[in-house]
């Protein structure tokens, strides 16, 4: 089993790599029955200035290795907005 820190990077790289989009930050994550759950910030458009960039956030799961099972887009924002988009 991996460690969270290891799952952290591992959710990271592997939303890149579906997405094409980087992730900015893991914003949450927990262990589950199956594995991992985590929801992570990714910039989907950058935009001049910065604060008008877009942002998603995904939740992502993992199984106890560290392998992407699934994700979605669970919400998307101007990075500028205080409240997240919500």
């Amino acid at each position: 089993m991996a460690k969270a820190t290891e799952i952290l990077l591992l959710a990271s790289e592997q939303l890149a790599q579906l997405t094409g989009n980087t992730p900015e930050s893991v914003s949450s994550f927990q262990k589950t029955d199956d594995g991992w759950q985590l929801t992570v910030e990714v910039v989907e458009l950058e935009r001049i200035p910065d604060t008008t960039s877009l942002i998603a956030s995904y939740e992502v799961e993992l199984d106890d290795e560290g392998d992407v099972t699934g994700y979605r887009r669970v919400r998307r924002y101007e990075r500028g907005r205080a409240d997240g988009g919500r």
